[in-house]
């Protein structure tokens, strides 16, 4: 699997050009599973493969 890592910005173009806020609420609504971010530094990066498989995982269940 793509181990790519993405940062916030890239995260909230592919999820449909959503808000910092928007992914601060998913992270904090265990029920969305949305993925968690891998810090370096103080910046958050995330799997691209992650994400992605969230994003088909939502389109599934709708």
């Amino acid at each position: 699997m793509d181990n790519k890592r993405i940062p916030a910005n890239t995260v909230r173009i592919i999820c449909g050009d959503v808000s910092d806020m928007t992914l601060h609420r998913w992270l904090n609504r265990p029920e969305l599973n949305f993925p968690k971010p891998i810090y370096i530094g103080r910046r958050r990066y995330w799997r691209e493969a992650d994400i992605i498989e969230w994003l088909e995982s939502r389109s599934e269940a709708a």
